[in-house]
């Protein structure tokens, strides 16, 4: 399996065959080294841990590539996946052995991701945005060690970049009122529909009149499929982003209105877009260019946010103001666990402390107040 020669020039020739038969060869000045060369490998194949020195020949973008399609994701997962790589991870990693990949090499990138170049005028991604890239690149690595192109993945230890929190300032109303003012009119009821809904952007793209039930005392929204954008294929529908997604929503009364006046406006079709931008499925690019301007004008700033999530944070909003449970915004905006509403929107329950401190003054202080009536105090 494993022998070490001398050769005339005075090195140690050490070789071995693998599990295939194919035979491996090192030269070593020393013998000692030569031998601990033959035991180590002799050890990784014993244990099942051996891997074969040109298996990680193979470049990270083609590996990648074939880990890629063999993943079982959603339409839109699969195209920010392809997209992830290709802005942030191929430039640097593309076109090198997945082998001479070293973990100082991924700590230099993720420094470079986080902080920009102004050689190549790439900008600074999120701390968010950055800890998501190299989650996927991780991912590759990992099936590169199951698939023993590799012994470690290079990723593990890597030190990320912090990513701060913010506490979520939902819009007001008045706000909100001019956001719908300031759109066209054939997205105006849009405005109102997210903001007593608190649909997810691509529920709301992908919303059809079908879904809709606005006759009878208690009018309801479906909500069971959003509009992806695919990269090459275009505008689809697709699935929710999760189970807890799939849900029905209940309709206000000025939500109602506006959208049988849209509708009859514009006459949508039963099986229809309820919104469109021209007669086309709305884009989320060319929105986002359309609405931006229009939420700055109104007030919108890096603290609410600029995009259209900013109304669904204010129909959580409402929720909380008026007494909702927990678990019934969880339900309404499709949160996959109480812990994710709770997570965001903690913050604008009424305080626990506050309502501590009145539960035991109200018992407390009547106790007290009774005590020195009977001692006839004050």
């Amino acid at each position: 399996m494993a022998s070490i020669q001398k050769r005339p020039d005075g090195r140690w020739r050490a070789r071995y065959r693998d599990g295939a038969g194919k035979e491996h060869s090192r030269h070593f000045k020393r013998k000692v080294d030569a031998q601990r060369w033959v035991d180590e490998v002799t050890a990784s194949i014993v244990t099942g841990q051996y891997v074969d020195p040109n298996a990680g020949r193979v470049l990270f973008r083609d590996y990648a590539e074939l880990w890629r399609e063999a993943q079982v994701h959603r339409p839109s997962s699969h195209d920010h996946v392809e997209g992830m790589l290709r802005r942030h991870a191929y430039p640097f990693f593309g076109d090198r052995h997945i082998s001479s990949i070293l973990p100082s090499e991924i700590q230099a990138w993720v420094k470079r991701l986080a902080s920009g170049d102004r050689t190549t005028k790439r900008v600074p991604l999120a701390p968010t945005t950055v800890g998501v890239v190299h989650g996927i690149v991780s991912q590759i690595f990992r099936a590169a060690v199951r698939d023993r192109k590799l012994l470690a993945n290079p990723c593990e230890g890597t030190r990320l970049p912090r990513a701060e929190k913010r506490r979520v300032i939902p819009v007001t109303t008045t706000q909100v009122e001019k956001l719908r003012e300031g759109m066209p009119d054939e997205l105006k009821a849009l405005v109102v529909f997210a903001a007593g809904t608190g649909l997810r952007q691509g529920e709301v793209f992908g919303m059809t009149r079908d879904r809709l039930r606005l006759l009878g005392r208690n009018p309801v929204v479906i909500v069971d499929r959003q509009l992806v954008q695919r990269r090459i294929i275009g505008p689809q529908f697709g699935p929710l982003k999760t189970k807890a997604s799939y849900r029905t929503v209940p309709l206000p009364k000025i939500v109602v209105e506006a959208l049988n006046n849209h509708i009859d406006a514009y006459d949508i079709a039963e099986d229809g877009l309820l919104f469109t931008m021209s007669g086309h499925p709305i884009g989320r690019s060319a929105f986002g260019h359309l609405f931006r301007p229009v939420a700055l004008t109104a007030g919108l700033n890096a603290h609410t946010g600029t995009g259209m999530h900013a109304l669904r944070h204010y129909y959580a909003s409402l929720l909380i103001r008026y007494g909702e449970s927990v678990k019934t915004v969880q339900a309404r905006l499709g949160h996959a666990s109480a812990a994710e509403t709770l997570d965001t929107y903690s913050h604008m329950w009424p305080d626990a402390e506050d309502r501590t401190r009145d539960a035991i003054d109200d018992v407390l202080g009547k106790g007290e107040r009774e005590h020195r009536e009977d001692e006839g105090v004050g």
